[in-house]
């Protein structure tokens, strides 16, 4: 009699427990009060789109590709996704006899500057990977916490430096006077699912995506460099500077997956077209 009501006891605790912790769960899902704008950080002119395709696709076409970046409130945190082109190249007009163009015609403390967040509020930069027109800006946000993929991180010390990485454009975090994360695998960002920097290597050695569960209009999902455009989903194209292709073409696959699964908006954040599904800056989606 003694172990059935030792056994109750047990029970009890540990349904008491159970709900202990859906009631916590439901807060923390609750207290995720979430907003997310996107930026305008900046636009490349490709002369030659072949130059983004192994298997010579898109031969003879040219396009212009956005550089876009994203801010996201969690609570009173905020999250900078991409810094975008280096804000020297304001006022210069794009050099477009050469194979890559780029352009900026605004940067992000003045985008800002619109929606009342000062830079210095900005609490983490999160970078989907090291390539200078993901991480231009990044040095105006110096107070924050700097959250990137761990093998990305590796590669702003290599000698050689790999395809479009540029370490000065992050120099208070290489210096050391401004605090790193490198982020391994997935990383729940704010500790409740509501965003969760997500593993896709293969365009360099650290790729990641971000996942933002919007409460009202739903999962977006960032693609980083995953891909640049959407023919490339159709067709698995894989650009001839990525580091790996078998990992390309599975974290393509992983990206497609996860956006059908959850049936979140995909952001291919180079594609215009795609940019455009979220509301145009100073808009924001909740």
């Amino acid at each position: 009699m003694k172990t059935l009501a030792t056994l109750s006891t047990l029970g009890a605790s540990i349904l008491a427990a159970g709900v202990g912790l859906l009631a916590l769960s439901g807060s923390a899902q609750a207290a995720a009060d979430l907003e997310l704008w996107r930026l305008d950080c900046g636009s490349v002119v490709v002369k030659d789109l072949s130059s983004f395709s192994d298997t010579f696709a898109y031969r003879g076409e040219s396009r212009t590709l956005t550089d876009s970046c994203y801010l996201i409130r969690h609570g009173a945190d905020y999250l900078l996704w991409d810094t975008g082109l280096p804000a020297a190249l304001i006022g210069k007009t794009p050099d477009l006899s050469q194979p890559l163009a780029p352009s900026l015609s605004v940067d992000i403390p003045t985008q800002l500057a619109k929606i009342g967040i000062k830079p210095d509020q900005i609490g983490i930069v999160g970078i989907s990977h090291n390539h200078f027109d993901h991480m231009g800006q990044a040095s105006t946000f110096a107070k924050a916490t700097l959250m990137i993929g761990a093998a990305d991180w590796e590669s702003l010390h290599e000698n050689p430096l790999p395809f479009g990485v540029m370490p000065a454009l992050v120099q208070p975090w290489m210096d050391g006077k401004a605090k790193v994360d490198p982020v391994s695998g997935d990383r729940d960002v704010f500790g409740d699912g509501s965003v969760m920097m997500l593993s896709m290597p293969g365009h360099t050695k650290g790729e990641t995506a971000l996942l933002v569960k919007l409460p009202q209009s739903g999962p977006v999902l960032l693609s980083g460099d995953v891909v640049h455009f959407e023919e490339q989903i159709a067709n698995n194209g894989v650009p001839p500077f990525n580091i790996d292709r078998a990992e390309s073409l599975a974290s393509m696959e992983r990206m497609n997956g996860i956006a059908k699964q959850l049936n979140a908006k995909l952001i291919i954040q180079h594609d215009a077209d795609d940019v455009g599904k979220l509301p145009a800056f100073p808009a924001s989606a909740r």
